[in-house]
């Protein structure tokens, strides 16, 4: 065979394989595009509601206008409405989020500036943190409708997300200003606890809370919230109660069962706080309830317990986080989650590697530089570390946590007046807080006093 006919089937062959692969790619398109995503039954007594019936009778008329027309907007949106608020009752996002896309998307075929389907998008990109490109989206949608206070609520959330802060504090004013709610209070909330307003901070999460409906899914998250505050401030009593209270509101509410199994915890109670994460876990599919199973079951010295809930957590967050490599419509970044992760199992490398990854994203967020300075830290980088905590620091925040590792690694450093300040600062309200922070930190406070 010549060389000429040689070239000639070599390129007839290229030519076939890249028709095999649009062929494929137009075939698995058109699939997702005519995909029928329903709600998925709900476990335990949230299947039982009435919430849930109402819930399932919506999905239901909307999925039967789009057979009748595709183009429905208004039921697109109510899909992608329904599938967002159970998206985080049920905590499978990846399946949740990829139904909403696939309903906000049709819209936005048909109208790419239609205001509610560009803030549903912003949301799901938030949701899977994509955290830039919901920003972006947030940004346009409030172009389109600068007179809804929703659409600062997620402009709030993406600055705060990206580390822009006095943008997030401008719009949380705007939000609060066109309408004060459950969902403004809380964010003024979380921006005064960035900025170290501890007391302030709980007082607006309590006019969320009173501002909400008793028993519906946000509010007794919001009052979750609240018990997180009260933890953080060294107020387990109060944490407590209010975990009680949403779970009277709202039964088996997975975040609350939580909530109580790091009261056992601080208690030393560690059977009953394996109780409560565990049907914390079967209920809702959140990876932070294993997490906190890893302490627990270590703390037991259930160690092969401990490892393998620790590995569970990688291989989900791996799992969902590769999605994105296929649709980005499921396309989770978890970087900063397996950064923390790989550090219970001591892969150390594999720890700075995803921190780094996620600094490149959004260098400018506190929680980030805490997250690269605490693994240089236990890789004994005490000199990056040190980098690194000092713009985690910039807002003032009081979180215990940063402050304990900001005293930490400031005495690795060598800095002791700083790091007798930050201990102190940490752990002056005995907060409930991670015990190997907490031992470490009150071991190094002794030394310096």
């Amino acid at each position: 065979m010549s060389k000429k006919s040689i070239y000639i089937l070599f390129v007839l062959f290229f030519l076939a394989a890249v028709v095999l692969i649009i062929v494929r790619f137009n075939a698995k398109q058109n699939k997702k595009e005519n995909e029928r995503y329903t709600l998925l039954e709900r476990r335990g007594i949230s299947a039982q509601t009435t919430e849930w019936i109402h819930t399932k009778s919506q999905a239901y008329n909307y999925l039967n206008n789009l057979e009748k027309n595709p183009n429905d907007e208004k039921s697109n949106l109510g899909l992608a409405t329904l599938f967002i608020k159970e998206a985080r009752i049920s905590g499978n996002y990846v399946y949740y989020d990829m139904a909403a896309m696939k309903y906000v998307n049709n819209v936005l075929k048909i109208d790419s500036n239609n205001f509610e389907a560009n803030l549903y998008k912003a949301v799901l990109y938030l949701s899977q943190h994509h955290f830039a490109y919901g920003l972006a989206i947030a940004q346009k949608a409030q172009q389109i409708n600068p007179y809804n206070a929703f659409v600062y609520g997620i402009l709030v959330d993406g600055n705060v997300e990206m580390g822009y802060y006095d943008s997030a504090v401008a719009n949380s004013d705007r939000m609060v200003s066109v309408r004060p709610d459950l969902s403004s209070y809380s964010r003024i909330s979380y921006l005064r606890e960035i900025y170290g307003d501890y007391p302030g901070s709980i007082a607006a999460m309590k006019m969320a809370v009173d501002a909400g409906a008793p028993g519906e899914e946000a509010t007794e998250w919001t009052r979750v919230q609240l018990g997180q505050l009260y933890e953080r401030t060294g107020d387990l009593k109060n944490a407590e109660m209010h975990y009680t209270i949403a779970l009277d509101e709202r039964p088996q509410y997975a975040y609350a069962l939580a909530g109580l199994g790091r009261i056992a915890m601080s208690t030393k109670d560690y059977n009953k706080a394996i109780e409560y994460y565990l049907k914390a876990d079967s209920i809702v599919s959140d990876n932070s309830f294993k997490e906190e199973l890893v302490d627990v079951y270590s703390l037991k010295g259930q160690n092969d317990k401990s490892q393998n809930a620790a590995k569970t957590v990688i291989d989900n967050l791996n799992k969902d986080a590769s999605k994105g490599n296929i649709d980005e419509s499921i396309g989770h970044y978890a970087d900063r989650e397996l950064a923390y992760a790989y550090l219970k199992v001591n892969d150390y490398d594999k720890a700075l590697e995803h921190a780094m990854v996620e600094y490149n994203r959004r260098p400018e967020n506190i929680d980030v530089n805490e997250t690269v300075a605490w693994v240089n830290y236990k890789k004994g980088d005490y000199t990056n570390a040190l980098k690194y905590i000092a713009p985690a620091l910039k807002t003032k925040c009081k979180n215990p946590v940063l402050l304990c590792r900001a005293g930490l690694i400031y005495y690795k450093a060598g800095n002791k007046q700083l790091a007798k300040t930050y201990l102190q600062d940490g752990l002056i309200n005995n907060p409930n807080i991670n015990y190997q922070l907490k031992d470490e930190s009150a071991k190094t406070l002794r030394s310096l006093l």
